[in-house]
Order: C-alpha cells, then sequence, then structure tokens
C-alpha cells in the first residue's frame, strides 16, 4: 500500500466527493482533520472507508483518559485506518487508550493505528518557552516521540527533519508520519521546513501526508504516480 496519505483540505461534502472521485484507493490513504470532520460529521468518515479507502482521522484528541479512550474507541467503531491524540495529554491518557483498543482487538474489533501528536510544526523554540519548556522543538519531540513508545503507542507524528533522528532512537517498528512534504515539481508555497518525497523516504518516514500538491491539481491521479516514481527513484 501507498505511503501517501492525501489531507482533504476540504469542508464540504460535495467537494470532498468530487475530489476522491478521481483517485484510487489502492494508490493513496486519505486524511481527515478537524474542518472537514466539523463540518461533516462522521459520516464522511463513513463514506470514504465504504469505498475502500484507508482513512487516517487527524483530530488530535487530548482530554482526560476515560474521555480520550472514549473518543478513540469511537473512531475505531467507525473503521478508521489511523487515528491520533496528544502525547503532551500524558502517560495516563495514552495508556487508557491503548488498553480500550487492545479490549476491543480482544473482542474480535479491527482497530486502527494510534499515533502521538509529539511538537506542531508550526511552532518553535520561543512558542516552546511562553508555555515553560526551555527547550528546542527537537528535543521535545524526541522526549514526546519516547514517551509515546513506553505507552504503547504505534508511532507518532513528526516533521520530515527528526525522522531520521526518531529512527535510530526508538527503531524501524515504531511508525512516523509526517506533514511538510513536497514533491520535486511543487511549489512550497507558505511552507519553509519541508522535504521531498524521496528525502522523506531515505529519512526514515513511514508515510507522508501531502496536500495542495495532489487536491489542487487537475489530475490528481497523474500527480500522485508522479510521486510514487519519485520515491521508487530514491
Amino acid at each position: 500500500m501507498s505511503k501517501v496519505i492525501v489531507a482533504l483540505d476540504f469542508n464540504t461534502r460535495e467537494a470532498t466527493l468530487g475530489f476522491v472521485d478521481k483517485l484510487k484507493p489502492e494508490m493513496c490513504r486519505l486524511k481527515i482533520g478537524k474542518e472537514l470532520f466539523t463540518s461533516c460529521g462522521p459520516g464522511i468518515v463513513e463514506e470514504l472507508v465504504s469505498r475502500g479507502f484507508d482513512v487516517f482521522l487527524d483530530l488530535k484528541f487530548h482530554d482526560i483518559p476515560n474521555t480520550t479512550a472514549g473518543a478513540v474507541v469511537a473512531a475505531a467503531k467507525l473503521g478508521v485506518w489511523m487515528v491520533n491524540v496528544h502525547v503532551s495529554g500524558g502517560r495516563k491518557m495514552m495508556r487508557e487508550c491503548v488498553a480500550r483498543l487492545s479490549e476491543l482487538k480482544t473482542a474480535g474489533v479491527e482497530v486502527p493505528l494510534l499515533i502521538g501528536v509529539t511538537v506542531l510544526t508550526s511552532m518553535d523554540r520561543h512558542d516552546l518557552e511562553e508555555l515553560g519548556l526551555d527547550v528546542g522543538p527537537q528535543e521535545q519531540v524526541k522526549r514526546l516521540a519516547q514517551l509515546a513508545k513506553e505507552c504503547g503507542l504505534d508511532g507518532v507524528v513528526c516533521s520530515a527533519q527528526e525522522a531520521q533522528m526518531l529512527k535510530v532512537e526508538l527503531g524501524d517498528g515504531f511508525l512516523l508520519v509526517t506533514p511538510g512534504i513536497r514533491p520535486e515539481f511543487a511549489t512550497k508555497d507558505d511552507q519553509n521546513r519541508v522535504m521531498t518525497p524521496a528525502e522523506a523516504v531515505s529519512s526514515g518516514v513511514d508515510y507522508m501526508v501531502i496536500g495542495r500538491p495532489i487536491t489542487k491539481a487537475s489530475e490528481p491521479l497523474k500527480v500522485l504516480q508522479m510521486i510514487q516514481a519519485e520515491i521508487a527513484g530514491k
């Protein structure tokens, strides 16, 4: 299956499905974020899952342990392939999520990958200092990723620049999901800390989230094929 997760940067059901009609499940996975989910609700998840797509539900759950675990279980029952929580919610929260998913799995329910959000890619050292953390983003990402692994999560969301470090520290079995990926043929737009798909895979990235280069393309399937070719030629 593809390493590419297409970020569905839409806010209506019609626009989303009109775009998805141009794709094939074997070519990519799909990411549903806060805006689309809030606009369209769980139905959009169920629709895409019914079409055979692996769905990454990117809602970054962060609450008390029981509430967050309940949300993760609800996502599992929607049939999503991957769901995420904020690692900063702490050990108790993450362990409760892992335990509840384990119960579902024991009961014969297929459960999603559980991924931890580390430091948002929009944040820098100054942002962390305002939160009382006297460390740079890379060090904080490392701390949070280590905690996520200890708690039994399947991997973390991080920037591509941190992937190589985390693979060395945490091993190949711990999944890394990264935004900020721009194909060689695409413009960077307003993103500065970017990598090409080939560079990301070479750095240890397992899944890459790509939005505008695909969603804004007149022929998104052709763009996906170009990205796959770029990865294959790394």
